[in-house]
């Protein structure tokens, strides 16, 4: 059975006067196709894959009362209106016991969110989008950055229509950017903290142009600009290592990150920049893998005398200061401080 509502070219007067009103007329998974000047080519927009990153749905509500028309076919996929309606709206990520929808893009689609994702795969093959745009918000505040899994001048075009950074990653985590291999050209786009206005300003302007523009997919010599970080490897918590933030150590707890860590986001730290205080060890209290399978841990962190400090000089991004989030996923990204990927 289809989880997902289809709705073609919808009038800015059946929408709602507000964005929480236009999801409870959506009132679940919905896939919008916007017919386009040109209607021989189509490009696709994915968003609200997590119910707590509003961005997207918010540029997409202004998009629709706005009363514009696509220079080419959008399919635009509207994924966990369920879970941002959870009250508080947009505070949640997925529901409990659910799955992070944006690692279910890999077989088995054999649970709910499984099957959710498998469906948008579906619409996707169905319209063979000329490039595919996954629009999220980063867990903490933030600059924004593109994702994509390989670079090449169509990747650097798409995410040039909204920021000028771009992160190379082969992670393999199951996210949806990770069909742009083997289908069409596909990337993550954050736009920057949840709760940031200039995030959804972002997000408008760069829905504006994905939208509008005749061409997103530059085949030439253009040189982008783009600050390009390669490999990241992910800093994650081990099981049952516990996890508060506070402006000094707290016993009840393993790890105590500073409260103000997501502001190291994309700025460059030292051996001595002080992440927060840990009581344990290094591969005690975390897992890292590099893209070749080995322990990373020590490369990125080190505990001395109780403190928690970089390894070496990095640069960090992804931080959050949201301890559910980081206990799920992970407590950041790190490059080398030159953008290149840590070396073993």
């Amino acid at each position: 059975m289809r989880r997902f509502k289809f709705v073609r070219d919808p009038l800015s007067t059946d929408i709602g006067n507000n964005v929480e009103e236009f999801l409870r007329a959506l009132g679940g998974p919905t896939c919008f196709f916007f017919s386009g000047e040109d209607n021989s080519r189509t490009r696709a927009l994915v968003t609200l894959l997590h119910g707590n990153e509003p961005s997207g749905a918010m540029a997409l509500f202004r998009w629709l009362k706005s009363g514009r028309r696509p220079a080419v076919n959008v399919v635009c996929i509207v994924a966990s209106v369920a879970v941002a309606l959870e009250p508080p709206l947009f505070s949640h990520r997925m529901l409990p016991r659910a799955r992070d929808l944006n690692r279910c893009f890999r077989p088995p689609f054999d649970d709910a969110q499984g099957v959710l994702a498998e469906e948008i795969l579906e619409i996707l093959r169905m319209h063979h989008p000329e490039a595919v745009i996954d629009l999220h918000n980063t867990s903490g505040s933030g600059p924004s950055f593109g994702v994509c899994t390989h670079m090449d001048r169509q990747h650097d075009a798409l995410v040039s229509l909204f920021t000028q950074r771009l992160i190379i990653s082969h992670l393999g985590l199951g996210a949806l950017m990770e069909i742009s291999e083997h289908s069409y050209p596909t990337v993550t786009v954050e736009v920057g903290g949840r709760l940031d206005q200039e995030a959804h300003e972002l997000a408008w302007e760069g829905m504006c142009r994905y939208f509008e523009t005749e061409s997103v997919l530059h085949e030439g010599e253009t040189d982008w600009g783009l600050e390009l970080l390669r490999d990241p490897i992910r800093l994650e918590l081990n099981e049952h290592v516990t996890l508060t933030y506070a402006e000094e150590p707290r016993d009840n707890y393993d790890i105590t990150l500073r409260t103000d860590i997501e502001h190291l986001n994309f700025g460059g730290v030292t051996p001595d920049t002080l992440l927060g205080w840990a009581s344990g060890t290094e591969r005690g209290l975390f897992t890292a893998q590099d893209a070749g399978g080995r322990c990373a841990v020590t490369r990125l962190v080190r505990i001395k005398d109780g403190k928690l400090y970089p390894a070496q000089p990095l640069k960090l991004f992804m931080i959050t200061n949201n301890a559910a989030i980081a206990e799920s996923d992970c407590l950041f990204y790190a490059v080398s401080d030159d953008g290149k990927a840590i070396g073993a």
